[in-house]
């Protein structure tokens, strides 16, 4: 199991929000889709395919954006410290417009280090990759009509390759009518804001991890809250994925990394954000990166210190 290193961006700036608060903002959003429609970018709109109105019943989530954290810090110092601890694999994500520059100086301080997404299509995947990213990161661009659009999905295999794709399958609960328990966790587009009809379960994770390298699984109801991990969902992806698959959300202590580790078996990589001191909270970065070590130690390591790819 691996500590997966995170950098969230929103409007230039590295921070940290609750998931569940994301909501377009009316300026912001039709701003990045004329730059979206200029450069091949995703909006995360309907416009684009990214998920519309209709899927399941056209629920869209909204509240206020909730900030954990917010800072003046460069992600490209970020990126530099991740490499220097030689953590791989993490990822840096745009959440909305204005965050072009802010990704690619992070991709340069740390050149096929981490992975990219926020907005990624067919026709922008390649060149995110040319700028230093080791993989694309997609998630709405691939639904449509709150369905997987298997031909835009083909599409994105056909120009990156299934060993560069990672899928981001973060989810919540939709409680459904005449069930007594909280109801399956449903693929979430849009900046989480819909709903597809796609659950997160064995024959998604099967199908779809025929498609691509990795998975990313945000727990969109804990993420940025520090409330514990959904340790459900943890253990669903550690039975089920057939690629690799890192969790995010929730994570408040140590102790969570152990437990991720316990119910994921090994399978299930783990991604803090809010929780670590270099993000405001209380979890010590440098313990996190020593449980890592300890778990990945230098003989299941490359020659170049970076872990191996499990």
């Amino acid at each position: 199991m691996k500590f997966r290193p995170c950098i969230d961006l929103h409007h230039g700036q590295v921070k940290q929000i609750v998931g569940s608060t994301l909501v377009d903002d009316e300026g912001d959003d039709k701003e990045w889709k004329k730059d979206g429609a200029e450069r091949g970018v995703d909006g995360g709109g309907d416009d684009d395919g990214g998920g519309d109105d209709d899927a399941m019943g056209g629920e869209v989530l909204s509240s206020t954006l909730e900030e954990n954290f917010s800072t003046d810090r460069p992600a490209s110092d970020y990126a530099r410290m991740y490499r220097r601890d030689g953590l791989t694999g993490g990822h840096v994500i745009m959440l909305g417009g204005g965050n072009d520059d802010a990704a690619m100086s992070a991709l340069s301080a740390y050149p096929g280090g981490l992975q990219l997404g926020g907005g990624i299509t067919s026709s922008n995947a390649r060149m995110w990759l040319d700028r230093g990213a080791s993989h694309v990161i997609v998630t709405s661009y691939v639904f449509r009509n709150g369905m997987v659009d298997y031909d835009r999905l083909n599409e994105l295999v056909d120009t990156v390759g299934k060993e560069r794709l990672v899928l981001d399958l973060s989810c919540r609960r939709r409680p459904t009518a005449g069930r007594d328990d909280p109801g399956p966790y449903y693929v979430v587009t849009d900046r989480w804001q819909k709903y597809t009809n796609v659950e997160v379960n064995e024959c998604t994770l099967r199908d779809l991890g025929s498609y691509c390298s990795e998975f990313l699984v945000h727990g969109v109801e804990n993420e940025g809250k520090r409330c514990g991990i959904l340790e459900d969902l943890v253990m669903l992806l550690g039975t089920y994925s057939p690629v690799p698959v890192t969790y995010a959300g929730g994570v408040r202590g140590m102790d969570d990394l152990d437990r991720v580790k316990e119910l994921g078996m090994g399978k299930v990589d783990l991604t803090i954000g809010s929780a670590l001191d270099c993000f405001g909270g209380d979890i010590r970065y440098d313990d996190v990166v020593a449980w890592h070590m300890r778990e990945n130690p230098p003989d299941r390591r490359d020659v170049d210190g970076r872990d191996e790819q499990k």
